[in-house]
């Protein structure tokens, strides 16, 4: 599923709405064990663009 969730992530970066939809979808399919993973690819990958939104969804998993 990670890898999944990157391909699609990827497809769907040029729209925020879009970006962060999948995102909270991606952080729910993936094993807790790779979420963090996920999280640092996002970072590095769109941090640029969507670094608060990133946060965001990862804070409301995370606590």
């Amino acid at each position: 599923m990670f890898d999944l969730s990157k391909k699609i992530l990827s497809k769907v970066s040029f729209d925020k709405q879009l970006f962060t939809k999948e995102l909270k979808k991606a952080i729910g399919f993936v094993k807790p064990s790779e979420r963090t993973l996920l999280k640092i690819w996002c970072l590095s990958s769109f941090g640029h663009l969507y670094q608060q939104e990133i946060l965001d969804a990862f804070q409301h998993v995370l606590n």
